[in-house]
């Protein structure tokens, strides 16, 4: 068995349109695609990912049981900066530590998953 690489996370949120505008217009990720699912209720597919990546967020509001994302790490080249960036555009960031492999900061999205910016600068 050879796997390659990891294709998709699902992401449960409570509303797919603020947690789009989360992603795309706060982190400034990718809007990859969106379009409606054949179990109605106004239901989309949802799939966001920073640009380049590989590896896509779905943003969900149908399985109810899915647990929230915890520390999910998400690498940038100079983690002070993306700080900068996302505080001026709302997000709630904590300050940046130095450890042993970089320097971090975390974060989480309206509802409540959480990532950690890394600049892996060790």
């Amino acid at each position: 068995m050879e796997i390659t690489h990891l294709q998709k996370l699902t992401i449960p949120v409570s509303d797919q349109d603020a947690a789009k505008a989360f992603y795309v217009d706060k982190l400034g990720f990718e809007l990859r695609s969106e379009a409606p699912m054949p179990m109605g209720d106004n239901l989309r597919w949802i799939e966001v990912a920073p640009k380049g990546a590989q590896t896509t967020l779905v943003l969900c509001t149908w399985l109810p049981d899915t647990p929230k994302l915890q520390n999910a790490m998400l690498e940038t080249r100079n983690t002070e900066e993306a700080v900068k960036t996302l505080r001026d555009a709302g997000v709630s960031v904590d300050d940046p530590t130095e450890t042993p492999w970089g320097k971090q900061a975390s974060f989480a999205d309206p509802d409540g998953n959480t990532f950690i910016l890394t600049d892996g600068a060790a």
